[in-house]
């Protein structure tokens, strides 16, 4: 079995959004290996993970505290999850890559609008990962003055989701 572009980015995606330092998969022959470094901590042991099998099921991992440092040939930069903007307004960026959702279903209300106040922990969006959907609380309490971001567009990590007014 072949393994496509779209399977090896959803291996990245995953791999990114969990704990997991080391990731790899055998197809047959074919052998692909994920690798990032992990946070530095005392004592700390890092254990790669081997999976064999003839086909790519991802499974629920735990989340990441913190960005990814080397996947695939390319670095990406470590965003904070909350980054005071212009105007003294807070941005809450996304914490994966995935898809953005204002609503917990389609014909369902958005679950927050320009000029709602939203507590820390209120859940401002949701972020599908692999079929798995992901909700995405707020942070940092205020007003949200802007989304930045579309229904069902494709967001980065570190993408600016919303500003948010803790004045307001």
């Amino acid at each position: 079995m072949k393994i496509d572009l779209d399977q090896i980015r959803e291996l990245l995606s995953v791999v990114s959004s969990t704990d997991v330092t080391e990731l790899t998969i055998e197809f047959g022959d074919q052998r692909i290996t994920v690798k990032k470094s992990p946070p530095v901590v005392a004592g700390s042991e890092v254990k790669p993970i081997v999976v064999k099998t003839d086909s790519v099921v991802p499974t629920a991992l735990p989340k990441l505290a913190s960005p990814p440092s080397e996947m695939a040939k390319t670095e990406q930069p470590a965003a904070p999850q909350l980054e005071e903007s212009r105007n003294g307004y807070i941005e809450i960026t996304s914490p994966m890559v995935g898809t953005f959702y204002r609503s917990p279903s389609p014909d369902a209300a958005a679950f927050v609008q320009v000029g709602d106040r939203v507590a820390v922990g209120q859940t401002v969006c949701i972020i599908e990962a692999m079929k798995l959907m992901n909700d995405m609380p707020a942070e940092v309490a205020g007003k949200v003055v802007k989304i930045m971001v579309d229904n069902g567009t494709t967001v980065e990590y570190g993408q600016p989701l919303f500003l948010v007014d803790p004045q307001g």
